[in-house]
């Protein structure tokens, strides 16, 4: 499998890439792809608006971060420096570039297929990561009615069978779930619009200024967090260009649409409840907005809140499941992954390969808290943002004269800046705003090492990123050994561990690690073998690398395996007894940074 960049006409006012076709994996799915019914402009607008937001919930920890007056102005200035330029862009590459795969295509076609495979990484991991917190979100509001969610087996089992159910459905046909989102949207908003009303007579407008109890500290942290977590992911839809009816017409009135729709959900009760409410600031956790309905309307309203959140949560995790499996089917029209990642489903013509490899990561960290959850994702997605920026600027620049059905009115200058302010939004998420955690169970294998007295390493929320990031790199790359070491799986495997090696132990510490004179052949073996992988020799690259790989991290045994004994049904494995007494002879030993 190649990494090439998809054919291009030559006119320069008419150039269209191919995957505007898309989808063509297979005979089967070329054959279903022409009768299959299209996204039309309401089910479209219902299924951005569950990209981004579902309705309030989850805006609660901003009251309990920074206030009242913060949260209020955030969700009213945030939508101006954030969701609509990203909307915009969205809006204006969709079109030019219709076709499944979305933001990977923008960056292949700005930048070449390296760029392209770090887009699809990137943005894959953060939207998979993403649908774990919405059967987390919803246990949250349903252990308030049942407690017996709140922990232990109970609480694994609903998310287990939650999601299973709930992919079951997304690979039934895409516009199902897109009227599927109507009826949910509508369910889950309902209660918010009654409860603002009755609110209204008790609302005492000295309230909405308040700074936030003195005493309670502001966490900025996890302000902009669920700032950032509540009004991202406008992009997402891209990746279903190519299963919307007319998108050029249609993605930009849906966006429109969905902007105002979402922002006025938001704000609306937050207005209301802020003002008619007054609780101590710490209660203003995930799932308060139940409790608030209580308060101001009576049991009833709090019960069809806590209701409205599952719908809530069924319509996020049906429209990212959507989004991440047409995203693994564009990329791998676009060769980026082998050809058996298109598959589409003879009877629903729905991407049941992307469907199925979606839920299985999800799983694997649907047991992380909310909080925990929200900054994984947007790390990650940050990380692609930035790239996206760069592609939407390089691209107006590169093909002046492409058509664009729709085009953002603004002169490049004006662009830049555009997106200059989001961008260094992205930067304080990535570097400043650090101390949500982002893989909550990293700690606990931080503790089992600190009871083992295996490594005296103190472990801070970089190094958690990097011990994430790293195991993506393992998966993936042993993704790509069972896939006939496909190029493509190879080489995002190398680009995670590179970049995960490099967060965990530091960047100076990482250039001293690989130039110890003990490790010269390691990191010569490791860097030939990756050159290797990248120009198109996987299989003596591997081999080369493998030898590398030895040499430099055996020391690192011991914490990758207590890392894969924390994943669900993959760690049961690597808890066995036989498997764990491979690793007892590194005990006591230090990890090698």
């Amino acid at each position: 499998m190649t990494l090439t960049k998809p054919i291009t006409m030559q006119k320069e006012d008419t150039q269209i890439t191919t995957t505007q076709h898309l989808p063509t994996t297979t005979s089967s799915a070329a054959t279903t792809t022409t009768t299959a019914k299209k996204l039309t402009l309401i089910p479209l607008i219902f299924l951005i608006y569950f990209e981004v937001a579902g309705g309030p919930y989850g805006e609660e920890p901003a009251v309990q971060a920074a206030g009242p007056l913060f949260a209020i102005l955030g969700f009213l200035i945030f939508p101006f420096i954030w969701s609509i330029p990203e909307a915009l862009i969205t809006a204006e590459l969709s079109t030019s570039f219709p076709g499944n795969g979305g933001f990977v295509i923008w960056a292949d076609s700005a930048f070449g297929p390296f760029f392209g495979s770090l887009m699809g990484t990137w943005k894959f991991l953060s939207g998979v990561i993403n649908i774990a917190a919405f059967p987390a979100l919803c246990i949250d509001y349903l252990k308030r009615i049942f407690p017996i969610f709140s922990s232990g087996l109970p609480r694994t089992l609903a998310i287990l069978i939650s999601t299973l159910l709930l992919s079951f459905l997304n690979y039934l046909g895409l516009a199902i779930v897109g009227y599927f989102a109507v009826a949910l949207g509508i369910i889950s908003l309902a209660p918010f619009i009654i409860m603002s009303l009755i609110a209204i007579p008790q609302i005492k407008p000295h309230r909405w200024i308040s700074l936030g109890q003195s005493g309670v500290e502001k966490d900025w942290n996890l302000f902009f967090n669920t700032l950032f977590w509540n009004l991202n992911f406008w992009d997402n839809v891209s990746t279903m260009a190519g299963e919307v009816n007319n998108p050029r017409k249609t993605f930009p009135l849906a966006l429109f649409f969905a902007v105002i729709f979402t922002c006025l959900g938001y704000i609306i009760p937050l207005v209301a409840v802020t003002g008619a409410v007054a609780v101590d600031q710490n209660q203003w956790e995930t799932g308060f907005m139940a409790d608030a309905g209580q308060m101001i309307a009576g049991k009833w309203v709090k019960i069809w809140i806590e209701i409205g959140a599952v719908m809530s949560a069924v319509g996020l995790f049906e429209a990212q499941l959507s989004s991440s499996a047409y995203q693994i089917l564009g990329m791998a029209d676009l060769a980026f992954l082998p050809s058996f990642f298109g598959a589409r489903s003879k009877w629903f013509n729905t991407p049941w390969v992307g469907i199925l490899v979606s839920t299985a990561i999800a799983l694997c960290v649907s047991y992380m808290s909310y909080t925990d959850i929200v900054a994984s994702a947007n790390f990650l997605y940050s990380l692609g943002m930035l790239l996206e920026f760069a592609s939407f600027l390089w691209l107006r620049r590169k093909m002046p004269q492409k058509k664009r059905p729709y085009k953002v009115p603004l002169s490049m200058p004006f662009l830049v800046v555009m997106c200059l302010i989001p961008s260094g939004f992205l930067v304080y998420i990535m570097v400043i705003a650090n101390k949500v955690v982002y893989l909550g169970f990293t700690c606990d294998i931080l503790s089992e090492f600190g009871s083992a007295k295996m490594m005296p390493f103190e472990m801070n929320d970089r190094k958690k990123i990097g011990l994430g990031l790293t195991g993506f790199g393992v998966f993936f790359s042993f993704l790509g050994i069972i896939f006939f070491f496909d190029k493509g799986l190879l080489a995002m495997g190398n680009i995670l561990f590179f970049s995960g090696v490099t967060l965990t132990i530091g960047l100076k510490s990482s250039a001293q690690f690989f130039m110890k004179r003990s490790n010269f052949k390691g990191t010569i073996s490791f860097g030939i073998g990756f050159f290797l992988v990248i120009i198109g020799w996987p299989i003596l690259g591997m081999i080369v690398e493998a030898y590398g790989f030895v040499v430099l991290f055996s020391g690192f045994w011991p914490t990758l395996a207590v890392f894969l004994q924390k994943i669900p049904v993959l760690g049961w494995l690597f808890q066995q007894p036989f498997v764990r007494s491979l690793f007892d002879r590194y005990r006591g030993k230090r990890v090698p940074v």
